[in-house]
């Protein structure tokens, strides 16, 4: 949601474009007329269409996958979820670009969760971000998601606001530890769904030399992870000998404690309650980016 409402407001005449296209499709699609009041679905529409004009250009520049999120002020509606993302891969399809090369990224709330449900079972595979407890990360296993993006450095910005602890050694990272447990629960369960940390903290603190890219070393050998340029120079620059593999799956899945607890809508609603950092920075998340949505909003209806 920041990136598309930042190309939204850029001004530059590559977003620009784009936004002008997404705003007449919009028009077009759903007869909108010049000069009056914009329906929310024309204003949606445009919305999504804005997110797959960006997701074309980055195709372009990536050999694998791009991820396309579904307006964040739908995360507690599963079917209006499944509903713009399907229209978010048509969009796509009819483009060209083949639904494999799309990722449709929903927030970690459960009625996201029971979206990728379903848009996995038509060959939609997704990514559920906000991911912040081993709740959401158990929940979106069992519904089948493929990926998940947890975010070990704003769960150690929760741990640390909370315990008035400023450093830990990165092995003992709050952050860390909850990406780790996921880890080795999708291992040991063989659970296929992808674990892709991101949002990255210095666990020793940001006056460590080096410290930035901690917890990326203490969570090496996870599947994939989202790293920015900035923490790939640093890394390009340490000795080979200081990046050491600290996950693995036949380990992980040894170190595995937790059962396999099949998650309902009622149990995952009570685990969450009483997860203070799941609960609080999912909330965080998403009111943040529904901000981003509506500052967009407001941009294309001036367009239009």
């Amino acid at each position: 949601p920041l990136f598309v409402s930042q190309a939204g407001q850029n001004g530059d005449e590559r977003y620009e474009s784009m936004v002008n296209e997404a705003i007449l499709y919009a028009k077009k699609t759903t007869c909108s007329e010049d000069g009056c009041p914009v329906p929310d679905e024309t204003i949606n529409m445009a919305i999504d269409r804005l997110a797959v004009n960006l997701g074309k250009e980055l195709l372009q520049l990536v050999p694998g996958r791009v991820s396309t999120e579904v307006d964040i002020r739908l995360s507690y509606d599963t079917d209006a979820s499944v509903a713009r993302a399907r229209n978010i891969i048509k969009m796509y399809e009819d483009a060209g670009i083949t639904r494999d090369r799309v990722l449709i990224k929903l927030a970690g709330t459960w009625e996201g969760i029971k979206a990728a449900e379903t848009l996995e079972k038509e060959g939609i595979q997704c990514n559920i971000t906000l991911v912040f407890s081993f709740l959401q990360a158990a929940a979106s296993a069992q519904a089948g998601a493929y990926l998940i993006s947890p975010f070990p450095g704003r769960i150690l910005d929760w741990h640390k606001a909370r315990s008035g602890q400023d450093s830990f050694e990165p092995g003992a990272d709050p952050g860390v530890l909850a990406v780790k447990r996921m880890y080795n629960y999708c291992r040991k369960y063989e659970y296929p769904m992808i674990v892709m940390p991101a949002s990255w903290r210095p666990s020793r603190g940001a006056n460590v030399d080096g410290a930035e890219v901690d917890e990326i070393l203490a969570l090496a050998g996870v599947d994939e992870m989202t790293i920015p340029s900035p923490l790939l120079d640093t890394l390009s620059a340490l000795e080979s000998s200081v990046v050491t593999k600290k996950c693995d799956a036949e380990s992980g899945a040894s170190q595995c404690t937790d059962p396999d607890f099949r998650l309902d809508e009622a149990s995952f609603a009570k685990y969450l309650e009483a997860d203070g950092c799941g609960q609080d920075k999912l909330k965080e998340g998403i009111d943040a980016f529904t901000k981003e949505t509506e500052k967009l909003i407001d941009i294309l209806i001036s367009k239009f």
